[in-house]
């Protein structure tokens, strides 16, 4: 799945409004994170993700691994905040412009 420009800028629009559902802490992701994921995704499709990881390089590969293992893709990622993005087959919610 690859978002276009103007797909990605309809989400950013809509990530403004949105509150982190999931969030990182000490114990980095872990199975029961990951589970909570694929939830809010599937109910959601379009959710933040705040992590608690002040080097930015390993933010990048934990929001990597994040996408990897759930099949998203990333809308945005401000400071230690990460919007991703993974439309549901069975009932979509976003309707996403062509």
């Amino acid at each position: 799945m690859s978002l276009s420009k103007s797909q990605i800028k309809f989400l950013r629009g809509m990530c403004h409004d949105l509150n982190p559902v999931v969030m990182l802490g000490q114990k980095g992701l872990t199975e029961a994170v990951l589970n909570e994921l694929e939830t809010a995704l599937d109910h959601h499709e379009l959710i933040k993700i705040k992590l608690s990881v002040d080097d930015r390089d390993l933010r990048k590969q934990l929001t990597e691994v994040i996408c990897n293992k759930s099949q998203a893709e990333v809308v945005q990622s401000i400071g230690k905040t990460v919007s991703i993005y993974r439309p549901n087959k069975n009932k979509p919610v976003i309707q996403l412009p062509k």
